[in-house]
């Protein structure tokens, strides 16, 4: 109880720091004053380049210039379509400047994919680096309707704009913050769209700035706010969990942030030359830095996992291989992400992920959207300022999820006495054979005990007897000989029998979506 005041209380105030008279700051007043408080301290760190956040400012402000001349106006639409580089910060917080809406656009899309969200959204400008045309123009002829002009990126810009205070006073004085409404637009997050048609997810500057501080009062015993925290973006710049824990948070706190342009292991083993104090990731890296075996990782204070349940198993391997412990997180776009971060225990099962972060209100209910009593499974709905505004043009698919400033994470969960909140499984993933409900999570969590098991997926095939059976797929360690008879004998011995999987295929890898998780669309089809 005593944690949970304190924790209110910091977010208190780190609220009022963030504030005007009674009101949040705008998500364009973030860079600005990162720039008037930390202005000449590292702000973006690349293997070739290094930005303060003076330079950092004169580079957005040229920005700014260009966006205007092709007509950029408060509350357009611009997509922005770019790996992770000084680029992509450059442009995302130009296109807040102008009061516009900046719409991310996954790159690891398929041409088709990117059309259909070109369609939705209907830019009013696309930004994008030069090696990326090619695609963008692939996905342009199967959307010919979107009529946006593009902005390309390439050696030209830096070659055009030369840094100076002079020529950066006199952007400043040519180029004010159109400021808007805390209740405005500020991005457009498209899902990754792995069990249907990709839909907008609308976040306001409230939701942004709610979050964060959220974040940052959940983590103030471990980060500090005078600006000398490194963080190390190493996540897709794309997904929200990225923009919150690699853009938000450390530019409100106007920490360095060292941009990895890959997850491949030299760019993570340059990324970590520079010492990164908070490392933020997904279940998928950190089984990549478990292989590795000797990151240099010493630097860093806190690992927070997110973006998809984390596996018992990687967190042990883990601690065994470098003797550091993972914060398991929790959170879903539409929540700006962040809803739960255990932090306090990391002795709890990774599916614990902890109490709901400040001002997030959370209830568990049954299928009917009545609350259960406490410690019953259900489905998870949340509540607060960092819950998002809806689907964008999609009013018919925002009713059903988001009722009463409610949102329906579509998560099943439990609640205990303490408020402790622990995620069971996807509603849709649930397999319900002759009556029993099997949650693929549990399956795939004793899966990956098996020492020859480095990933496991569960899904539902329907069967005209029983309704469903579960079925299983895994990865298994190079080097391994594994039967499926092994591997129902393992289960066997862990598992309810009506659990045990069907059939199990042993690959030599799974498929993955951009953000670390196995795409299980590709498996169940």
């Amino acid at each position: 109880m005593f944690r949970q005041t304190s924790e209110k209380d910091r977010f208190e105030s780190f609220k009022a720091q963030w504030s005007t008279g009674n009101h949040l700051v705008s998500v364009d007043q973030l860079l600005p004053r990162a720039v008037a408080a930390h202005g000449d301290k590292p702000a973006l760190i690349e293997p070739d380049r290094t930005l303060t956040y003076r330079q950092w400012w004169f580079y957005t402000l040229s920005m700014v210039t260009k966006l205007e001349r092709m007509g950029v106006k408060a509350g357009d639409r611009v997509v922005l379509y770019a790996t992770n580089s000084c680029e992509f910060y450059i442009s995302y917080f130009a296109i807040w400047h102008l009061g516009a809406i900046v719409v991310p656009l996954n790159v690891y899309l398929h041409e088709r994919e990117m059309a259909g969200i070109l369609r939705d959204a209907d830019p009013a400008a696309i930004v994008l680096l030069a090696s990326m045309t090619d695609k963008m123009h692939a996905a342009r002829d199967l959307a010919p309707t979107v009529t946006a002009e593009q902005l390309i990126l390439d050696d030209s810009f830096w070659q055009q704009h030369h840094y100076s205070r002079t020529r950066l006073d006199q952007l400043d004085a040519v180029c004010p913050a159109i400021h808007r409404k805390l209740s405005d637009t500020a991005v457009i997050l498209y899902t990754s769209g792995t069990t249907g048609v990709p839909k907008g997810v609308m976040l306001s500057s409230r939701n942004v700035v709610t979050n964060a501080l959220q974040v940052l009062a959940r983590f103030d015993s471990t980060v500090t706010t005078d600006g000398h925290e490194r963080f190390f973006s190493v996540l897709p710049l794309f997904h929200v969990f990225a923009q919150n824990a690699c853009m938000w948070l450390p530019v409100m706190l106007g920490s360095a942030i060292i941009i990895v342009p890959r997850i491949d292991r030299r760019a993570i083993l340059n990324g970590l030359q520079h010492k990164p104090t908070m490392f933020f990731g997904f279940p998928a890296l950190f089984g990549l830095l478990v292989m590795m075996r000797n990151a240099p990782l010493d630097a860093v204070k806190l690992f927070v996992s997110g973006a998809d349940a984390l596996p018992d198993k990687i967190r042990m391997a883990f601690a065994l291989v470098y003797g550091r412990k993972i914060a398991s997180g929790y959170g879903l776009t539409e929540a700006s992400p962040v809803i739960a971060v255990d932090h306090s225990s990391y002795d709890n099962p990774t599916n614990v992920v902890g109490t709901p972060v400040v001002g997030v209100t959370c209830q568990i209910r049954d299928d009917n959207e009545v609350a259960v009593p406490t410690g019953s499974v259900g489905t998870l709905w949340v509540k607060g300022d960092n819950v998002m505004q809806g689907y964008y043009n999609a009013p018919e698919l925002t009713a059903p999820i988001l009722k009463n400033g409610w949102l329906n994470t579509g998560d099943l969960a439990t609640i205990d006495a303490d408020g402790v909140v622990a995620i069971v499984g996807r509603c849709k993933d649930v397999i319900i054979n002759k009556g029993f409900n099997i949650y693929p999570q549990e399956i795939e969590n004793v899966l990956l005990r098996h020492p020859a098991v480095i990933k496991a997926a569960v899904v539902g095939k329907a069967d005209g007897d029983v309704g469903q059976i579960p079925v299983a797929y895994v990865a298994v360690r190079e080097g391994q000989d594994l039967t499926q008879d092994e591997i129902a004998k393992f289960c066997k011995q862990n598992l309810a029998v009506y659990k045990v999987p069907k059939s199990i295929t042993c690959l030599a890898d799974l498929p993955m979506t951009a953000t670390g998780k196995i795409d299980k669309k590709q498996l169940g089809s």
